[in-house]
């Protein structure tokens, strides 16, 4: 049988898996896609440790040692999530080090109510940096308008950077901007920028569930041909921009130093609509220098479906730029969609943060009375 996954990786993409808990850790379900799966690195958020913390009882034993020592919600949720965090660094150190720091990554993301504040992200992401204590940890940080000055400043410092929830090209250039901008203050400040690894993180699925859902509501034809389209065309324009920005004289000079550019990430590639195939946001994104991180369902998709013709990323920018122009001809705002995907996007993680925090205090309190 061809090994699909062995291709997307040869063809340049990353392969990388959208989610952590500690089932996966202790089972050793994590060490098996590394193996047998081609995975070289991991992603989570808020949402992906709500679940894994109220779905399994393997982080019982920690939460019983929280609640003897008396420790206080906000220090348990944060000793919870970067136990995890700290081990899947563990398992990926072999990789980091094979791949010369490039992959072999695991996220964590700054807690998501701080995504309107500047200086409290950016201290939260130096603790969180002090707290897992890995070279092969990225800090997320939302490329909200308060997180793009953030995203520099923790750069400035040496902490390599996850920029998540990115919907827009016009903000993906902002985020690039800040990440140079970053490399460029991390070396005045006497950091080695080659051990500085960043990626941004491009949502995928949102933007056609978001776009489909106005082109149903206009009901026509033309709107009816559109759908299923923009998520794509709108990461290959993101690719584009990536190829124009890391160019010129400006960043030549951090390359001398040894800095790595900033790669798309593609995040949020599961298929939401069953209508579309489940590889879709794999088999249309193949190109080199990318990321692609896929839930364990679309992962396993990817390696028994996947149609793999090469690159079908470079050269595709007019084309994606038609679709963009189609749908604004039929009427869709795109720019509101995007603000909104954004809005959404942090206030889902929000919820998320908050579920996690009454999973976890509801464990402390059943812990305490047990012991008590």
């Amino acid at each position: 049988m061809t090994d699909k996954l062995a291709q997307l990786s040869d063809a340049g993409v990353s392969i990388w898996l959208d989610d952590v808990s500690r089932r996966r850790l202790n089972s050793g379900n994590l060490a098996g896609l590394i193996r047998d799966k081609h995975v070289v690195g991991v992603t989570s958020n808020p949402t992906i440790f709500a679940k894994a913390v109220s779905e399994a009882a393997d982080y019982d034993e920690q939460v019983r040692d929280l609640a003897a020592r008396g420790a206080s919600l906000d220090a348990a949720v944060r000793e919870i999530t970067t136990t995890d965090i700290r081990n899947a660094c563990d398992l990926f150190r072999d990789v980091w080090q094979a791949t010369g720091g490039v992959d072999g990554r695991v996220s964590i993301e700054v807690d998501p109510r701080l995504a309107h504040e500047t200086d409290k992200t950016v201290a939260e992401a130096l603790d969180l940096w002090k707290t897992v204590d890995r070279p092969n940890l990225l800090v997320k940080i939302p490329a909200t308008s308060a997180g793009l000055p953030a995203i520099t400043r923790t750069l400035a410092e040496g902490v390599s950077v996850n920029v998540t929830l990115i919907f827009s090209v016009e903000r993906y250039r902002e985020v690039m901007a800040a990440f140079v901008d970053g490399l460029e203050q991390a070396k005045a400040n006497g950091h080695d920028v080659s051990t500085l690894v960043s990626v941004a993180s491009f949502f995928v699925s949102r933007v056609d569930t978001e776009v489909d859902k106005r082109l149903d509501a206009l009901a026509t034809d033309e709107a009816k041909a559109l759908r299923g389209k923009a998520a794509v065309a709108n990461a290959r324009l993101a690719y584009a921009a990536f190829q124009e920005f890391f160019t010129g004289d400006r960043w030549n000079a951090l390359v001398n130093d040894g800095a790595k550019p900033q790669r798309p990430l593609w995040a949020s590639t599961g298929v939401k609509n069953p209508d579309y195939s489940p590889t879709l946001y794999v088999d249309e994104l193949v190109v080199a220098d990318t990321v692609n991180t896929m839930p364990e369902a679309t992962l396993h998709a990817a390696a028994e479906h996947s149609v793999l013709r090469g690159d079908t990323v470079t050269g595709t920018a007019a084309e994606a730029q038609q679709v963009f122009d189609d749908l604004a001809n039929v009427g869709i705002d795109i720019t509101d969609v995007f603000l909104t995907l954004e809005n959404e996007g942090v206030d889902k993680f929000e919820k998320s943060w908050e579920e996690l925090l009454d999973t976890v205090g509801g464990q402390l309190k059943a812990a305490s009375s047990t012991g008590s």
